[in-house]
């Protein structure tokens, strides 16, 4: 069973949302005009199992792990070759590392930053391409590190880092809307901005006031807005605009003209009524009760 759309239509963080809500496991394949260094033959691959991202790379023959361990000089090309053909079934490489004490823990840890966090800063500037979601993809052990992030995570992460917001302004809540709150209590670790955002989620006060009373940019707080929904946390809705009470009836009305409530209804008007409405009764058919 395979998802695809145009980032266009929803952008990655938006996707992300979906696969960490939804829990699901397979592999994102993300193919733009953009040349990146995620994206160097303009397509990207997202691992993603039971809601978490497990590997990114650009190619699926999964050598980006190795090429990393090997870059930084922490063990040998030839060895890591020797290592991934007697690689155990179902344990990623970088687990099967640390157990072996050939890395550490710390190790492990620079290299999922440098293969996971940084590619997603850099997959949320993309504002054109398309996205194709496949379920019944295997996950690729030689190019896991054993670490994982849930998508909702790395929205936020992503999203603090992120410097050029131009693909995804457009996606923005707007500024005469609010935010209200949907879980009751973050469930992630807010920064000191996000937390001043958070205490206005209220549904009650537009984003406009909101950045007023912080004394923030607009831009800056519908950025920490969308971080919010991104995650789950927030949701934007609009806000009731009350109109002016319109002008009462007392004010409105008019009173009859003196003539019109002094003058008697005459004898013959009630006379000819009666005549009319007699009439009117012989011409209606009779039914039976």
């Amino acid at each position: 069973m395979c998802i695809t759309g145009s980032l266009t239509d929803f952008s990655l963080p938006e996707i992300f949302r979906l696969l960490g809500k939804g829990h699901h496991t397979g592999l994102l394949t993300v193919n733009t005009d953009v040349s990146t260094p995620v994206t160097p033959n303009g397509v990207c691959y997202v691992w993603v199992y039971r809601g978490r991202i497990v590997a990114i790379d650009s190619q699926l023959k999964h050598l980006g792990l190795i090429k990393l361990i090997a870059q930084r000089q922490w063990m040998d090309r030839s060895q890591l070759t020797q290592l991934s053909e007697s690689l155990p079934q179902e344990q990623p490489l970088g687990t099967y590392l640390q157990k072996q004490r050939l890395l550490t823990l710390q190790q492990i840890k620079w290299l999922f930053q440098i293969q996971v966090l940084r590619p997603t800063c850099t997959l949320f500037q993309l504002k054109t391409g398309h996205f194709k979601f496949s379920h019944e993809v295997k996950l690729p052990m030689l190019g896991m590190t054993g670490l994982s992030l849930n998508t909702l995570g790395a929205n936020l992460l992503g999203l603090r880092s992120l410097r050029n917001w131009d693909a995804l302004s457009d996606k923005f809540p707007d500024v005469n809307a609010g935010l209200v709150s949907i879980t009751g209590h973050p469930r992630y670790p807010l920064n000191a901005l996000e937390s001043q955002v958070w205490e206005y989620t209220s549904g009650t006060v537009s984003l406009r006031e909101i950045a007023k009373q912080l004394r923030l940019s607009v831009k800056t707080v519908q950025q920490i807005a969308f971080r919010l929904m991104t995650v789950g946390l927030v949701e934007e809705v609009p806000l009731v605009i009350h109109a002016p009470c319109p002008q009462s009836v007392d004010a409105i009305a008019t009173p009859l003209h003196p003539e019109a409530t002094d003058q008697p209804v005459s004898h013959s008007f009630l006379h000819n009524l009666m005549g009319f409405l007699a009439d009117k009764s012989k011409q209606l058919p009779l039914r039976a009760a």
